[in-house]
């Protein structure tokens, strides 16, 4: 709720297709601004991992904008059956102008045009909530998503290439009532899948205080694999696995 870091969400795209996963608060105007700008008119599909504000807040704009303002039939969403529920998060009358709704569930597989991802684990959290497995040419590319530390993660998410994971709470002990990861639970994770590249995000504000690209670097040598600290404007060009840095204007 600072905005000390942006809330936008991910931009995934692949072989012609465009997919938005988690448009937080900003998503709009962080697409736009982008530099080169990010044309929500160009996605395929609109992804939730789960309900929370931080997480969908801005995914009617962003359907609306998929949609061209509601004025054409086109695009698909994916989200976990209580986001549809007695409280939706999704305006009927954009309900109405997709080509597509899918309800996600635990061991779901889903394919958009040419690209495939799996629902492997519902994960521990306050809500229904999903991570990801995004099966592109280059590899596989997981997200952990908000989620309480299980043993199940584990086998959820082997053989991935990429992990992404959620990491709020700098230690164990920081608020253990909040259903997130912290670093030495992401520490397990990395040690058991050996993704050829991790990346950190979703940071709370013990992990601000602490320098994310320095927690970054203990885990690195703690588990002898690249870690990255996630940063606005990140992007991960899967042609290389190398890491740059999208520009916004000043």
């Amino acid at each position: 709720m600072k905005q000390l870091r942006a809330s936008g969400g991910v931009w995934i795209a692949s072989q012609g297709i465009a997919l938005h996963l988690d448009p937080g608060p900003g998503a709009l105007v962080r697409a736009l601004s982008s530099r080169p700008p990010l044309d929500p008119a160009t996605l395929s599909g609109v992804i939730l991992s789960h309900r929370h504000l931080d997480h969908a807040n801005d995914v009617n704009v962003i359907l609306e904008a998929m949609t061209q303002g509601a004025t054409r039939v086109r695009g698909h969403l994916f989200l976990p059956s209580d986001a549809l529920g007695e409280e939706p998060v999704v305006f009927r009358y954009l309900k109405e102008q997709l080509e597509g709704i899918h309800v996600l569930q635990e061991g779901g597989e889903y394919v958009i045009d040419s690209l495939r991802f799996a629902t492997p684990l519902r994960h521990i959290h306050g809500v229904e909530t999903y991570g990801f497995k995004f099966f592109f040419p280059q590899g596989i590319v997981s997200f952990i998503t908000d989620t309480q530390f299980t043993e199940k993660l584990f086998a959820a998410y082997e053989g991935s290439d990429v992990l992404v994971v959620h990491t709020l709470r700098l230690e164990r002990t920081d608020h253990p009532d909040l259903l997130h990861l912290s670093v030495p639970e992401v520490e397990l994770l990395l040690l058991h899948i050996r993704p050829r590249l991790a990346i950190l995000t979703h940071f709370g504000m013990t992990i601000l205080r602490a320098r994310p690209w320095e927690v970054a670097d203990r885990l690195a040598e703690k588990c002898g694999l690249p870690v990255i600290a996630a940063y606005d404007g990140l992007v991960l060009d899967l042609a290389t696995f190398s890491i740059q840095k999208r520009e916004s204007p000043r």
